[in-house]
């Protein structure tokens, strides 16, 4: 295991988070893309507190395929520093994950 991760983006609308959701899918930087919201979410930008409504995604992916996903989300986000996690998947059933590298090009 080690080789997979999930990768969490906020985003600003439901538009935007399923735009988001088909682009990685679309790119096979993504198996799977789930999408949770509206959330609500505070933070601390530029010296202030600030709270919005967001978009949760939940993106299944090869920790090989991060970078493109990455880059992917930058180019396509509305935020200057868009909030974008990877969190290794630990273990996980080995069908699904098999599909995760067939999905993603491994």
């Amino acid at each position: 295991m080690g080789d997979y991760v999930q990768v969490l983006v906020t985003i600003d609308t439901q538009e935007r988070a399923h735009g988001l959701q088909r682009l990685l899918l679309e790119k096979r930087a993504a198996a799977c893309v789930q999408v949770l919201g509206p959330i609500s979410s505070a933070y601390s930008w530029e010296g202030e507190v600030d709270e919005a409504e967001e978009w949760l995604c939940l993106a299944k992916t090869r920790r090989a395929a991060y970078r493109r996903l990455e880059e992917l989300v930058i180019e396509n986000h509305p935020y200057d520093t868009p909030e974008i996690i990877g969190i290794p998947v630990l273990t996980g059933y080995a069908s699904y994950l098999d599909w995760i590298d067939a999905e993603t090009g491994a």
